[in-house]
């Protein structure tokens, strides 16, 4: 190999490592909310409160997009995220009513 390619294959190696490490965060971080809506869920439901708050949902959207931009991330991108974490969210918060 080449030393260009041999440096390619290094920060390669270095960006994939980082990016596993990401992951894991991302994974641990998502356990970490579950359990918290898991508990405002149940806290609805022992309440007769809704399942979901749709005045929240947007306000939450409305952030989410706005932290996206300062990331450098698509805010599109991060809206149908946050759509996804809300709709499961919900369907758990739906759950606990029954």
């Amino acid at each position: 190999m080449t030393d260009a390619v041999t440096r390619a294959a290094a920060l390669l190696k270095e960006h994939r490592e980082s990016i596993d490490r990401l992951d894991a965060i991302l994974v641990y971080t998502l356990g970490e909310r579950f359990k918290h809506t898991q508990s405002v869920g149940k806290l609805k439901a022992e309440h007769a409160l809704p399942p979901s708050d749709p005045a929240r949902e947007t306000a939450q959207i409305a952030r989410l997009e706005d932290l996206a931009k300062r990331a450098d991330l698509d805010p599109e991108f991060a809206k149908k995220f946050l759509n996804f974490i809300i709709a499961e969210v919900i369907q758990h918060h739906q759950k606990h009513q029954e």
